[in-house]
């Protein structure tokens, strides 16, 4: 059954999936292998969650770190903050870099869901350009984690418990408040109701043309006895 929330955003009230849909594509195995064993220092720099997806703190997109950057092949960057934290974390290349730039504080109260959306089309767009992406904010645990996980939710059918799974093997240190959290399984059911209604909308304007071609065959074949008399 679909439903809106109070965000205007349509959710399926019989809950999500587990990748259980052939239109969603593998979770890319390969990224997942050879992971290193995790030690604190890791937490200072960024991880490699997909192919073309970095996630990691503010000290990683920092001035000192352009040519880790390049080297890794990043080409955008969203940069998580709150208004109050714009001083000290910016972006630092925006003539080398996309940024996408978001006011999110971390606090168990915020509205993180709102963000999902925008943040996955930021990365789709991206990622389809050939281009790579490094998701900051602060110590790259809470804010920027829970838009990571948003984000692998959502483009391969994941639950808010596998998606945790798969981007702590590649960053342990990974922690969203509570609230985010919460979110995150608030949109599992929601993610897959927008996938319903995209589905069905293409469906019908399929159908739609279909009929229309039959139509005009049909006004065709119902003209050719009068041009045969004639």
């Amino acid at each position: 059954m679909l439903s809106v929330d109070n965000n205007g955003l349509v959710y399926n009230e019989e809950g999500a999936g587990e990748n259980d849909h052939d239109e969603y594509p593998q979770l890319p195995t390969e990224s997942l292998e050879g992971t290193e064993v995790w030690t604190y220092t890791m937490r200072r720099s960024m991880q490699e969650v997909i192919p073309g997806l970095y996630l990691g703190p503010y000290s990683s997109a920092s001035r000192a770190k352009l040519e880790t950057l390049l080297e890794r092949g990043i080409t955008h960057i969203v940069c998580v903050r709150q208004d109050i934290e714009a001083h000290f974390i910016r972006p630092n290349f925006p003539d080398r870099f996309q940024y996408l730039v978001l006011d999110i504080a971390d606090t168990v109260t915020e509205n993180i869901i709102q963000h999902f959306q925008k943040v996955k089309t930021f990365i789709d767009d991206a990622l389809d350009s050939g281009g790579r992406v490094l998701v900051h904010g602060n110590a790259g645990i809470s804010r920027s984690a829970a838009l990571v996980l948003a984000y692998v939710m959502e483009t391969y059918g994941l639950t808010q418990r596998k998606a945790y799974e798969i981007v702590q093997q590649r960053r342990f240190c990974i922690i969203p408040n509570e609230g985010f959290m919460a979110q995150l399984r608030e949109y599992e059911p929601i993610y897959q109701a927008q996938k319903t209604l995209r589905h069905g909308q293409q469906s019908s304007a399929r159908q739609r043309s279909k009929r229309t071609i039959h139509q005009i065959d049909s006004e065709r074949t119902d003209e050719r006895p009068d041009a045969m008399d004639n």
